[in-house]
């Protein structure tokens, strides 16, 4: 059957025995099941169920995609379109009569483009898909200074590996896989039809453009093996807790000499820091101050993220709260450090202390609560004893 009228003609859900509004899940669980029972390694020499296994397929490629289902359903909507591929023209083509007597030009325009934006996406999905390893997520917990200034660090994967022994060809290190003849090695055969241009896998070497003789003992010719490895990642300083790094070509490894692997993603987990906190891109840290340090301003040392120190200056009046910041420079990894001061009461009062605080009441005279205009105040009822 011509390409062209493939679609028209093939009821791919009653091949796959679905309802024509079956569930993306109930296609694929059906397809599935419906390959494995007709796979050829299944059904030696049966060329039923191997031409059975591939209309199966066949179907499953397109109503089992979303985007070609789409374009399947809308097609099969329309239907086929009368003399469309009759060739019933003066030169055994189209006759170009017009929609009555052979078909209509502004629709098969339509119908076109429809087919030309489809196998054109088939032939880059599936060659993606056929080569792609699969992506790989793990997790990494580090420092909260590393996370604050940066680092390179080796995260451990477990998972799909270039075989070591063939070195991902997937043959014997003796031997060397040879160019498919049928496809010249590009794993695809083209059938060019008129108006469209169809790209199917290649029989002879399953879409892999090569054929292997003698298979690797190790990872019997898929290229890959399991096996535990490590892969170097930089985090970027600023990194924040659950933030995710993707590294490129790092995840699994694709099967096949032209295989792609997959990405990895690296999921950061930011150990707490006993004093520091973060805020955007700055550091923050709690200092407590005491009341005189409050009252009078004082200079105080004040740690660094290096575990060294800097000296602030704490100005006279200085209320919880406050903020100051500390330029960046050394100790702060290279970002602001912000201190916000907590002026400390203390619970317990010596009688110095006690008699040093009921002096300074008695020589203030301020009322922090004058603006609430309370009619009787206690401080100063207390002051007037």
């Amino acid at each position: 059957m011509d390409p062209q009228r493939e679609w028209f003609e093939k009821d791919y859900y009653k091949i796959l025995g679905v309802a024509s509004d079956a569930s993306a899940g109930e296609i694929t669980k059906t397809y599935r099941r419906l390959a494995k029972e007709l796979h050829p390694d299944s059904n030696p020499g049966d060329a039923a169920a191997d031409e059975r296994f591939k209309e199966v397929a066949s179907a499953y490629d397109v109503i089992g995609d979303e985007a070609k289902r789409k374009s399947y359903d809308e097609v099969r909507r329309m239907g086929p379109i009368p003399g469309a591929f009759s060739g019933t023209g003066p030169s055994g083509g189209f006759s170009g009569t017009g929609s009555a007597g052979g078909f209509n030009f502004e629709q098969m325009s339509d119908i076109g483009d429809l087919f030309g934006d489809f196998f054109n996406q088939r032939r880059q999905r599936h060659a993606a898909a056929a080569e792609r390893g699969t992506d790989i997520e793990t997790e990494l917990k580090i420092d909260f200074a590393d996370a604050v200034a940066g680092v390179t660090v080796s995260v451990p994967v477990t998972g799909e590996a270039r075989c070591g022994t063939c070195n991902g060809s997937g043959a014997k290190p003796s031997s060397t896989p040879r160019t498919c003849a049928v496809c010249s090695g590009s794993g695809l055969n083209d059938e060019n039809q008129g108006l469209f241009s169809f790209s199917r896998p290649c029989s002879n070497c399953s879409g892999q453009g090569s054929i292997i003789d003698d298979p690797c003992n190790v990872c019997g010719g898929h290229g890959t093996e399991q096996r535990r490895r490590t892969a170097k990642a930089r985090i970027p300083a600023g990194v924040s807790d659950g933030q995710r790094i993707k590294l490129a070509g790092r995840g699994a490894a694709g099967r096949g000499p032209k295989a792609k692997s997959g990405d990895l993603y690296v999921r950061v987990r930011v150990k707490p820091h006993k004093h520091f906190g973060r805020s955007g891109k700055n550091l923050t840290l709690k200092v407590p101050i005491t009341f005189d340090e409050a009252a009078l301003g004082a200079e105080v040392s004040v740690p660094t993220l290096d575990d060294s120190s800097v000296t602030i200056r704490i100005p006279a009046g200085t209320t919880t709260g406050r903020r100051l910041r500390i330029p960046a420079g050394a100790g702060t990894a290279g970002a602001d450090l912000i201190v916000e001061v907590e002026v400390v009461i203390p619970q317990e009062l010596s009688e110095a202390q006690r008699a040093a605080v009921e002096a300074f009441a008695n020589a203030s005279d301020e009322n922090p609560r004058a603006h609430l205009h309370l009619a009787t105040d206690i401080r100063t009822e207390n002051k007037d004893e």
